[in-house]
């Protein structure tokens, strides 16, 4: 009896914070989809791909110091100062600049499905460096929603398509290699720091480089206009997909994982898709709502993947 008494709290507490963990990334996907579009509306009617790039990074890194003022922050390891810079300067920088980049010459639709593939990148890196054995159910998942990202490019770009789409692709793809690499080298500090004080370290590293694209900002439209859409829309930006976003990624990370986390990336071609029909920056086929349903139920499926093999022991426990 008493074994039970005290497992049960145990079990409701192991599943409250896998909730608690899988809305966080929901929330931030969410932000995250809309951002493609809004960031796709200011490019290049108001602003260049480096003033956003500009705003988000030294913005977000301004808010995320502001913040640390009224919070308790803890000291830094030393041996966690070299996960913080790399994973600012080449996790977090790379993937936003690429990123805003990518959606300088291709179109939301397609660089949303492209950003399906952290998850990809995640596993690879653990199986690499990390010598990590996904199950078979969560290579299942991965290709079922591989394929689910595949009929929507192979069924030919959408209706309004960028300057140049196979540009942004490349750099799309690029950008979701870095956001993989943000991931898995931050899973340390992520379960060991909090939110504020370890962001506020990888955002200043990150707006260190973004200081040098500082200059392009002075002829942007936006800066002699006073319509107030596109700076609701870069409020937008720096406010939801940047900085609360990255507050709800790192509770995530420690509560489900990196893995699991990147897995939400599947979500993120619907939430882009809905915000960019919404806001008449694309069209909507058929064929792309059946594919982000295949998405969805491979991201379920490597989901249960990943649970099972993170409650299963390991070869040494077994014997």
């Amino acid at each position: 009896m008493s074994d039970n008494n005290t497992n049960q709290p145990v079990k409701k507490s192991s599943a409250s914070g896998a909730i608690t963990g899988n809305l966080c990334i929901l929330i931030a996907t969410i932000f995250w989809g809309m951002n493609v579009s809004f960031t796709k509306a200011l490019i290049p009617s108001w602003m260049t791909a480096n003033g956003i790039i500009v705003v988000r990074l030294i913005g977000g890194c301004l808010l995320m110091w502001a913040v640390s003022l009224f919070l308790k922050c803890d000291k830094i390891a030393k041996r966690d100062w070299i996960k913080l810079i790399f994973g600012g300067t080449v996790g977090l920088f790379g993937f936003i600049y690429l990123f805003v980049t990518s959606l300088r010459y291709g179109n939301p639709i397609d660089i949303s499905i492209i950003m399906t593939l952290p998850p990809i990148f995640v596993i690879l890196i653990g199986v690499i460096f990390l010598k990590q054995r996904p199950s078979f159910i969560e290579y299942i998942g991965i290709a079922i929603s591989m394929a689910g990202a595949a009929i929507v490019i192979l069924a030919g770009h959408s209706g309004k398509s960028g300057s140049d789409n196979l540009l942004g692709d490349i750099l799309a793809i690029a950008s979701t290699l870095c956001y993989a690499i943000y991931l898995v080298v931050l899973q340390g500090p992520t379960k060991t720091y909090r939110p504020v004080n370890m962001l506020r370290w990888v955002f200043l590293f990150s707006a260190i480089p973004a200081l040098f694209l500082v200059p392009d900002m002075q002829d942007m439209p936006i800066v002699h206009s006073t319509d107030s859409t596109p700076w609701l829309e870069i409020g937008f930006i720096l406010l939801c997909p940047t900085f609360i976003a990255y507050f709800l990624v790192q509770p995530a990370e420690k509560l489900i994982g990196s893995e699991l986390v990147s897995l939400y990336q599947y979500l993120l071609p619907v939430f882009a898709t809905i915000s960019a029909v919404v806001m008449g920056l694309d069209h909507l086929k058929w064929i792309q709502v059946v594919a982000m349903a295949i998405i969805i139920v491979g991201m379920i499926m490597t989901n249960i993947g990943k649970r099972k093999r993170s409650k299963s022991p390991t070869p040494q426990n077994a014997q």
